[in-house]
């Protein structure tokens, strides 16, 4: 077993352009719709910032050479990427949604191929069609990716929905790695100001998502999924004291077997928390071997330097390494 010193930096929080995606969904039926969506839920003054940001970023987030000079200035030793959560359009139908996945996960595998000792991917399932999602999660497998990337929900669909019980299935007996990063928040024109799309939104999706997954019994019956959450799973792990309440004393939130907080255990978060009280909050929450080195690569709302941000917190030594890439190497079983 590899001491937790000696194992590389590894980042499971990273993000791919795919214009082979974009192409394929150009011009059909639903886009617009989706787009108008977005445009409502995020507000027009973070679409004025969010397009230069992204445009700035293209380079990184399509070329491996200029990836890797990225990384080594942080100190990254591997990736784990993931495409850009902007290509789920769930809003697709069957045949274009199996097109768009197999185009996400082919366009990942060939990306991480070109420095295969430093990149490792994960591809994309549909979860607007739950009967399509194993299929494409094999197709991702098939690639010699390390398991896919889902959104908290998908329209009419929570994760907690039976429909999903093959997909998990399947998973777990994989070895597949899940990663649940949200994209958009239902909370829609409420959050249309001052970013909160995104401040306020993605850790409420992260919280209602693992919600759902705790509540419904999904991880009781699937106790060896590898579910990583974004984001430090959101609001959750560190509010998780009123779900355990909830539990103790309402019958219809007894839908899992133990209290909530106990479940923690069986998740990974990243540490993508921005602020080190909370970082350490999430450590003692969750336990210093289910935290992973995340950063967002390299959009603005991650962090430009994710192992400074990790220092920043002040874990002791073993809980540091851990975090910086041992439990990640052991989760991808890296030589």
């Amino acid at each position: 077993m590899t001491e937790p010193e000696s194992a590389p930096t590894v980042d499971v929080h990273a993000h791919l352009l795919l214009p082979e995606v974009e192409e394929a969904v150009a011009g059909e039926p639903g886009l617009a719709e989706a787009r108008a969506l977005d445009a409502r839920r995020n507000g027009p003054a973070a679409l004025a910032v969010s397009g230069p940001m992204v445009g700035t970023r293209v380079p990184r987030l399509t070329d491996v050479t200029v990836r890797l000079a990225a990384m080594d200035a942080q100190g990254v030793d591997i990736q784990l990427v993931s495409p850009s959560p902007s290509h789920y359009h769930y809003w697709a139908g069957p045949e274009l949604a199996r097109k768009v996945c197999r185009l996400a996960s082919e366009g990942t595998a060939a990306h991480c191929a070109k420095a295969p000792d430093r990149l490792l991917g994960l591809g994309l399932v549909p979860l607007q069609h739950p009967d399509l999602a194993v299929e494409l999660l094999d197709h991702a497998l098939e690639q010699g990716l390390k398991g896919v990337e889902i959104s908290s929900h998908a329209p009419g669909r929570e994760l907690s929905d039976p429909a999903y019980e093959p997909l998990w299935t399947r998973a777990e007996q994989s070895g597949a790695l899940v990663l649940l990063h949200p994209f958009g928040c239902t909370l829609d024109e409420r959050l249309d100001q001052w970013y909160l799309s995104n401040t306020v939104g993605q850790p409420t999706e992260n919280a209602v998502a693992l919600s759902h997954l705790i509540f419904s019994g999904v991880l009781d019956r699937h106790p060896d999924l590898k579910l990583v959450a974004a984001h430090g799973g959101g609001y959750l792990p560190t509010h998780i004291g009123r779900s355990d309440h909830a539990w103790r004393v309402r019958p219809d939130a007894r839908g899992c077997a133990r209290e909530p907080s106990s479940y923690l255990k069986q998740l990974y978060v990243d540490s993508l928390v921005h602020d080190p009280q909370v970082l350490r909050a999430l450590v003692a929450a969750c336990g210093a071997d289910r935290v992973l080195l995340g950063s967002d690569f390299p959009f603005d709302m991650g962090t430009e330097e994710p192992l400074a941000a990790l220092r920043a917190a002040d874990l002791p030594d073993p809980d540091f390494h851990a975090v910086r890439g041992a439990n990640a190497s052991a989760l991808l079983d890296l030589a």
